[in-house]
């Protein structure tokens, strides 16, 4: 493309230059032809250095000129690299060299007497044509840069979205695993806690055991089916279609009361303020810390602990606490993820949960969950 363009321009000065006739100039002879031919030969680097090869051209022309050889218009060999300099974004740069060339030929003309209507009228139609250059020039580009501009665009919201699809994906890893934490953690304590009891009471009391086992199917098929309905979110792709988002809520609260009693720990429940219903993410929310809450009492509070399980409804949130009156040991010392897990749960709804040693001994949890944010 390049030796084309220098080629063509090689040819057209050539032309210009057989063709161009001056008073009082003298033939142009091989070193003439040889100057119209550097004049072109810039342009092999005008990749390179566009704006260069517009001054070196210039340059060949103001000596083909110097040496008194016939003249010719200097838009002959100006008008292409004047537009590959816009093209490259040299504008201001550009403008020197069409400037001083209208301004010598203007020079010219009236020293040699001519009227300088009949010097403008020559001089407007090679203005025209370097001004269509450089406007051509500073359209293309601009085209190239929308163009460009747009496909960085098009990447960045093509990784945008990208880093959204992963950021859900990592986001349903985590609900799914604290789905799966909550279940099988609150149905292995409470299997581990009732079996216990059932090998204590099996020899002398075992319609006691019996009672025990009943309440360890009862639990593991209650846990089979939250895992099962968790577990079909991944398979949907849907996690509003999942039976754990409806069924999972405070109406299951009594379950999970009998479920823990039955373990052997004494649970009272009360309740301030007039029940509301709750949109489906805090209902589940609250079921799901609820049940982490218990379950750490069953497993750290000790064998005579009892827990009280405390339930606000206000106009904009609801408050859930769970204290007991064990020994107060840490959930947090086992290396499990069931704190950090009720944690993520209240700050993605916008809420807070708080849990440590209570004031009067035994563990306190307790969570706000406002109804606004993550709310569905």
């Amino acid at each position: 493309m390049d030796v084309a363009v220098t080629g063509a321009v090689a040819g057209a000065t050539q032309v210009a230059i057989q063709v161009a006739e001056e008073p009082g100039s003298q033939p142009p002879g091989p070193v003439g032809r040889l100057l119209g031919v550097a004049m072109a030969l810039p342009l092999l680097v005008r990749r390179r250095w566009p704006l260069g090869s517009l001054y070196a051209v210039a340059g060949v022309l103001f000596a083909y000129y110097a040496a008194n050889f016939p003249g010719f218009p200097p838009t002959v060999v100006l008008v292409v690299p004047c537009y590959l300099a816009a093209e490259a974004g040299r504008t201001w740069s550009i403008v020197p060299v069409p400037v001083f060339y209208f301004t010598a030929a203007t020079l010219v003309g009236l020293r040699d007497g001519r009227p300088a209507l009949d010097i403008v009228n020559n001089l407007l139609p090679h203005a025209a044509l370097i001004a269509v250059a450089l406007l051509l020039g500073w359209l293309v580009r601009s085209r190239r840069l929308l163009a460009a501009q747009s496909q960085e665009r098009l990447r960045m919201v093509t990784e945008e979205h990208e880093r959204e699809a992963a950021r859900q994906v990592a986001q349903e890893r985590l609900r799914v695993a604290r789905e799966l934490h909550d279940t099988v953690s609150h149905a292995l304590a409470t299997v581990t806690v009732q079996s216990g009891a059932a090998l204590q009471v099996l020899d002398e009391r075992p319609d006691q055991a019996r009672e025990a086992l009943r309440a360890i199917r009862s639990t593991g098929s209650a846990a089979l089916d939250e895992m099962r309905a968790t577990l079909g979110v991944l398979r949907e792709g849907d996690e509003g279609s999942a039976v754990s988002d409806r069924a999972a809520g405070l109406d299951r609260l009594p379950a999970l009361l009998a479920a823990v009693r039955a373990a052997g720990l004494p649970v009272a429940v009360r309740t301030e303020g007039t029940p509301v219903p709750l949109p489906s993410t805090v209902d589940h929310s609250g079921y799901r810390i609820l049940q982490e809450a218990l379950t750490n009492v069953l497993r750290h509070a000790g064998p005579d602990a009892s827990a009280t399980v405390h339930i606000g409804y206000r106009s904009d949130a609801v408050t859930l606490e769970v204290v007991d009156d064990g020994s107060s040991a840490a959930p947090v010392a086992t290396g499990g993820h069931g704190l950090a897990g009720m944690r993520e749960r209240a700050a993605t709804l916008g809420g807070q949960l708080q849990a440590g040693p209570g004031p009067d001994g035994g563990y306190r949890v307790h969570a706000v969950l406002p109804f606004g944010c993550g709310a569905a």
